[in-house]
């Protein structure tokens, strides 16, 4: 049996769900704002966007990580 996603992942099925994109648009997305700082792409992504914070939040965290082991 497979380990339930735990961390920023875990709100992916519900951000598809709720927006409808896939999270590679948002990810597409912060990662060709620029903008840099967790907190300004969360910001930005809460207004310009409409999400709600928590998604953003996820989003953000998970991509920053990501774009951060993969350098």
């Amino acid at each position: 049996m497979s380990e339930p996603v735990k961390g920023p992942a875990s709100y992916f099925p519900s951000i598809e769900k709720k927006y409808g994109q896939p999270i590679a648009h948002w990810q597409q997305l912060i990662r060709s704002s620029p903008l840099t700082r967790h907190g300004e792409l969360v910001t930005w992504l809460k207004t310009e966007h409409g999400l709600g914070h928590g998604h953003a939040n996820a989003l953000v965290a998970h991509t920053l990580a990501e774009d951060k082991q993969n350098s």
